[in-house]
């Protein structure tokens, strides 16, 4: 069993530091061409995904559902959100992403160049083995 401070771990730790910052650095990039933030973002991207409640996106955000409002109303003022009740509990609003916001996600996305041409150069076998290792880490049942 490795321990923490061997030497590969390390390598591992900081060649994954590296990917992060890279990725973060070119979210930034994408967001700022819509005349997003960072964040702005990637709560239009959560919400492109599936419509949540404002403290189930705090979470996920790692915020405060007071920041979360905010940022909420700047996208609701630009038509890429929308706020409506909760089918299951009509005392809980959701926050979801209109069509402009989907298609606006779709476009972030699609600009994430970095991680997505290195990786078409893997094989699949590779790829699926990536995966599977990173859902490991992460604790993610791939079931």
């Amino acid at each position: 069993m490795a321990t923490r401070t061997d030497a590969l771990t390390l390598e591992v730790v900081d060649l994954i530091a590296t990917v992060v910052v890279r990725y973060h650095e070119e979210y930034e990039e994408a967001a700022a061409k819509h005349s997003l933030t960072g964040v702005q973002a990637r709560l239009l991207a959560l919400l492109a995904r599936e419509p949540l409640p404002m403290r189930r996106i705090a979470v996920k955000l790692k915020c405060e559902p007071s920041n979360v409002t905010g940022i909420v109303d700047r996208l609701e003022g630009r038509g890429l959100v929308e706020r409506r009740p909760d089918p299951d509990d009509r005392r809980v609003k959701l926050a979801a992403a209109t069509e402009e916001g989907k298609h606006t996600a779709d476009q972030l996305r699609g600009a994430l160049h970095f991680a997505r041409e290195p990786l078409a150069g893997l094989s699949v076998a590779e790829r699926t083995l990536l995966r599977g290792l990173l859902q490991r880490v992460l604790g993610i049942d791939p079931t």
